[in-house]
């Protein structure tokens, strides 16, 4: 089998419903590509029957792999499809499709071939999000002030869930992750940084999902108390580039 050239990596807890319209719009989008490709699907703990949805749909997308993960959270199951994948750039994909596929052009090199990660950034200039809630958007904004004092002062928008990594800073990046949960973004990125990945944020167009998975004030303090965790375990040499 040819390598692939572009991996896409969806992270799919309980989304038995979402699931197959999402899979068919991105086997159609990539099925007009001129390069070879992969989906992987990471489901892990799902009670809705996901994985077995997920499976079904092998025999209609012949690009489309399935993992079970026992162990749930978002950045437990991301990583271990970033690590499976073979792609030359694999891309991180909200099964939500809350940012349409075809602006995945707009990471492709050559965009940009001197940075080896471009994130979806719903604050870029030219960036437009729609129906979003105003307590969500204050609630991003304030986590994001967060991420930019403790870690990472020059990303605006870390948690939007399309990213693109090429084959050698997710190679580097991600076995190195100790989250689990919805902060993975920030520890990746921060992670990136410290070992000298250029990052750049991508504008996109967003498109609120009012059955989203996040729970913000359950998962705000969660995520809070990761950033110093990430801090934490950088002061400890968890993320040095010999480990």
């Amino acid at each position: 089998m040819k390598k692939p050239f572009l991996s896409i990596i969806i992270p799919a807890f309980n989304e038995a419903k979402r699931l197959p319209e999402t899979l068919r719009k991105i086997n159609a989008y990539l099925s007009k590509q001129d390069f070879p490709t992969e989906i992987i699907v990471v489901e892990n703990g799902s009670t809705d029957g996901t994985y077995t949805i997920a499976n079904n749909m092998q025999g209609e997308i012949s690009c489309l792999t399935v993992l079970h993960e026992s162990r749930r959270g978002k950045g437990w199951a991301v990583r271990q499809g970033m690590i499976k994948a073979c792609g030359e750039y694999r891309f991180i994909c909200d099964a939500d499709l809350s940012m349409p596929i075809d602006e995945l052009a707009n990471f492709m090199p050559p965009v940009e071939l001197s940075a080896p990660i471009a994130i979806g950034s719903r604050e870029a200039p030219g960036a437009v999000r729609y129906d979003e809630p105003e307590y969500r958007h204050i609630f991003g904004r304030a986590f994001n002030l967060f991420v930019r004092i403790l870690l990472l002062p020059g990303l605006n928008d870390t948690q939007c869930g399309f990213k693109l990594f090429r084959e050698d800073a997710a190679n580097a990046i991600f076995p190195r992750l100790t989250i689990s949960g919805w902060t993975f973004d920030v520890e990746a990125l921060f992670i990136a940084q410290k070992l000298g990945f250029k990052i750049i944020e991508i504008p996109i167009n967003w498109y609120h999902n009012p059955h989203s998975t996040v729970k913000v004030l359950r998962d705000s303090f969660r995520m809070g108390v990761d950033l110093f965790r990430i801090r934490f375990n950088d002061l400890f040499g968890r993320y040095n580039a010999e480990t």
